[in-house]
């Protein structure tokens, strides 16, 4: 187990090590829903909705704005010439991300369970949450962007319920890995590759490293035919190269893909190699529960709940996963 500052590094992520490992998923929601009501009643109980930004447009913008953090001299004294010149730096050094994003809002009303068609909330908390760390970097950030940035980075999306099919965080996280591989089903393909092109003018034919947008790569996923095909065979469905990372963002909803969800997170993570990291919106806790009973019952994983979402707060959670190498081991 590596140890920097008092924090358990695994891939690209860092997190400290009173961290509270996940062995009972019952313990787990309760834990989760009990600060999810007490959040819901100091906000008096304001409704969210289901988690998607906006299903009536055709197309978005996305602006992330970034912002320095203030220096503790700034913090401490804010009437000297010095911090108002600190404050000023601070303000020059902020930064804004944009992204154009396609939807298809007909599919969400056509296709039956289609989720993956449209932009979620999810989608958007998450990757200001690394952007902000990749471009600010503090010792106790949840990533670690020097690691990041030599990582294949697998997205896991499922048009049925996941994030994946708009391509916001593979567009958003691209420029900070080795590779990123964003999937999902078949149907959910196309409009992946539209906004990947949109936002990375020349994709994918014209790309030539070390070009933005030439690292990404849209495959086709379907974590049910994969669980369903045997182990010898299943290149034939995700052959890519060895994953540092799987992502998995707003996925867990329907409780008939949770067993291939996990199947596919477990065929994907490489022992020793593979950390997998989970956020969830919490919405029904017996979803949440089943998920997290299915993970723990794969032998060799070690699990951590991030607290705070790992700044995402409330209503997310995050879970960092991680397969030991030699599972007959007792794990640290």
């Amino acid at each position: 187990m590596d140890r920097e500052r008092d924090r358990v590094v695994r891939g690209a992520f860092q997190i400290s090590i009173d961290s509270e490992r996940i062995t009972d998923a019952d313990e787990e929601v309760f834990i989760l829903y009990s600060d999810l009501q007490t959040a819901v009643k100091a906000e008096n109980g304001a409704f969210r909705g289901l988690g998607h930004v906006d299903s009536r447009k055709d197309t978005m913008t996305i602006a992330f704005e970034l912002k320095a953090p203030a220096s503790a001299s700034d913090l401490n004294a804010h009437k000297s010439q010095r911090n108002r010149k600190a404050r000023k730096i601070s303000k020059d050094l902020d930064k804004t991300v944009q992204i154009e994003l396609a939807q298809d809002k007909t599919a969400l009303r056509t296709r039956k369970g289609d989720t993956g068609s449209v932009l979620w909330k999810a989608s958007i908390d998450f990757a200001q949450l690394a952007l902000q760390q990749i471009y600010f970097q503090s010792p106790d950030n949840l990533l670690i962007p020097s690691i990041l940035k030599t990582q294949h980075v697998v997205e896991l999306g499922f048009a049925r319920l996941g994030t994946a099919g708009t391509g916001l965080l593979a567009i958003a996280l691209a420029p900070h890995v080795r590779h990123y591989t964003v999937t999902d089903i078949e149907a959910l393909v196309p409009l992946l590759r539209k906004n990947v092109s949109s936002n990375f003018d020349g994709w994918p034919d014209r790309l030539v490293p070390p070009a933005p947008g030439s690292n990404v790569s849209v495959e086709e996923l379907d974590w049910v035919v994969l669980s369903s095909t045997a182990s010898s065979q299943r290149t034939r469905l995700v052959d890519i190269e060895p994953v540092d990372l799987v992502l998995v963002v707003d996925c867990i909803y329907h409780p008939s893909l949770l067993p291939p969800l996990v199947e596919t997170i477990n065929h994907l993570a490489i022992p020793g190699r593979t950390a997998v990291l989970v956020v969830v919106e919490l919405r029904a806790e017996d979803v949440i529960r089943e998920f997290l009973e299915l993970w723990l019952a794969r032998p060799g994983w070690e699990i951590w709940r991030i607290e705070g979402g790992g700044g995402l707060g409330k209503p997310y959670a995050a879970w960092l996963g991680w397969r030991v190498e030699d599972v007959s081991k007792e794990p640290l």
